[in-house]
């Protein structure tokens, strides 16, 4: 990097907070950098919606002089931070991804905007996402076509794709997604930067619903876990969130691997087979925690296609749902992949529909009985890398459309934690995701084991910020 502005932009949540504290740098020169950084990259990565840069400006200088005073107002005062579409701010529409949705502000924020304003932080804008979140992609009927950072003939993944690819970008160094069965964790794979899904109610969420999560999207285990101190706070709007719980967020660093219990996880039972350079990343994340005294065991499938097949039919019926609910000329709004996998949710059977319900059940016992063993588990994200950026899914195939999902979903199912760590490249260059998950409630450790394998891992699974700004223009735009 050749300038200060730009060593600003790429600097952690942490360190940003050190330096206004020691009064290195202000919220003002940071919020600088970054925007000069979304100035260069946003032209071709496309990840922001409502961006609002002169409330930034203003934020920024009313943090600087709190910071001046030596009267932060929390824990993340200054710093910049997005929020996915489909967590509302106030005042702001709720798009969901999808030109079928009528735009209406807000009247509240989420609790995880609540909670970040409340410490302070920046709110730069909202991160793109897929029609209704379906999509593992930055593909979308309402926002332009997000890219990855890395190559933007890449795919972002998603549906937390605006945040992943914000995060790779440097569009500031926090950022907050949603995940119903990998929208967190498959992002932060494909575009090498880390997120936990935590256990499911962590994170107080409006409106909640079986299996979502929101959660962190950063470049380092130590700023997930500073934001998790943030938006893991109570919140009575959410009626299925977890009792509040005293967990020292800030301890992440401090854990030793030797004598865990740890499966690995290779075989997921379902969907798309692990390609070869994501099967030797993982092998190598397992012996290193191997090398360092840990057990390491290999853990059988425990999934199935079939569980897989009825987990998409429910999806498919509760968005076909909403689908019918709409006028004709808004149906036609939707991308049409959406509206083609929407229609296999159409004319479905009470008794089908029940048998998805209890195959949810299924998953969540499977899952627990599988993993209660292992301190942790280590398995891939995705049994593949990231793919062309105007696919919808890593398939391309509406049929075969939850095929990469099989290691990430049944943690949603199973409420437990589960985080992803790069773990290396394949030999093309794009970002392979470690996934470690943990016991049920037990997501300090998960970031604990996460942050011992990122200062563990070799120097080659190490991503180098240092992205460059001219990215080739994606062939088409959406």
């Amino acid at each position: 990097m050749s300038t200060i502005s730009n060593d600003l932009a790429d600097l952690s949540a942490v360190e940003m907070l050190d330096g206004y504290r020691r009064k290195i740098f202000s919220p003002v020169e940071v919020m600088e950098a970054v925007q000069k950084r979304i100035e260069q990259r946003e032209p071709v990565v496309k990840a922001l919606w409502a961006a609002d840069p002169v409330a930034g400006k203003v934020a920024a200088q009313a943090s600087t002089k709190r910071w001046s005073s030596g009267a932060p107002m929390g824990a993340l005062d200054g710093v910049p931070i997005t929020l996915k579409d489909n967590i509302p701010t106030k005042g702001t529409a709720v798009p969901l991804g999808s030109a079928s949705t009528v735009l209406r502000p807000a009247e509240q924020d989420a609790p995880p905007a609540r909670r970040t304003r409340e410490a302070g932080a920046i709110l730069l804008g909202k991160t793109t996402m897929p029609d209704l979140g379906m999509l593992s992609s930055g593909l979308s009927s309402f926002h332009a076509l997000t890219t990855n950072p890395w190559n933007s003939a890449w795919n972002p993944g998603g549906s937390s794709a605006g945040g992943g690819a914000a995060a790779a970008a440097g569009y500031g160094p926090l950022h907050v997604g949603t995940d119903i069965g990998g929208s967190l964790r498959l992002p932060a794979s494909w575009n090498a930067v880390v997120s936990l899904k935590p256990s499911n109610g962590r994170v107080p969420i409006n409106a909640p619903f079986f299996g979502r999560v929101a959660g962190p999207l950063t470049r380092t285990v130590a700023d997930s876990a500073l934001l998790m101190s943030v938006i893991a706070q109570p919140d009575a709007s959410d009626f299925m969130s977890l009792p509040p719980a005293d967990i020292d967020w800030a301890s992440v660093g401090r854990i030793s691997v030797k004598g865990l219990r740890i499966g690995l996880h290779l075989d997921a039972g379902a969907g798309m087979p692990v390609e070869p350079d994501t099967h030797a990343a993982i092998i190598t994340a397992a012996k290193i925690f191997e090398d360092a005294g840990a057990h390491v065991e290999p853990l059988a499938p425990f999934f199935s296609a079939e569980a897989l097949h009825d987990l998409d039919l429910f999806w498919r019926v509760r968005s076909w749902v909403d689908y019918s609910a709409m006028p004709p000329e808004r149906q036609k709004l939707m991308l049409p992949f959406i509206q083609e996998w929407v229609h296999g949710g159409k004319d479905v059977s009470g008794s089908t529909m029940m048998r998805c319900v209890n195959r949810k059940l299924e998953v969540r016992k499977l899952t627990q009985l599988a993993t209660e063993q292992f301190d942790f588990v280590l398995s891939p994200v995705s049994p593949v890398p990231t793919y062309p950026a105007q696919w919808p899914m890593p398939s391309n195939d509406v049929n075969r459309a939850m095929d990469h999902i099989a290691f990430t979903v049944p943690y949603n199912m199973s409420e437990q934690p589960a985080i992803s760590i790069n773990a290396g490249f394949t030999r093309d260059g794009k970002a392979i995701g470690l996934q470690i998950s943990g016991r049920r409630y037990c997501d300090l450790a998960v970031l604990q084991a996460a942050s011992w394998f990122e200062s563990a891992r070799p120097a080659a699974a190490k991503p180098n910020w240092e992205i460059p700004s001219h990215a080739m223009p994606p062939t088409q735009d959406h």
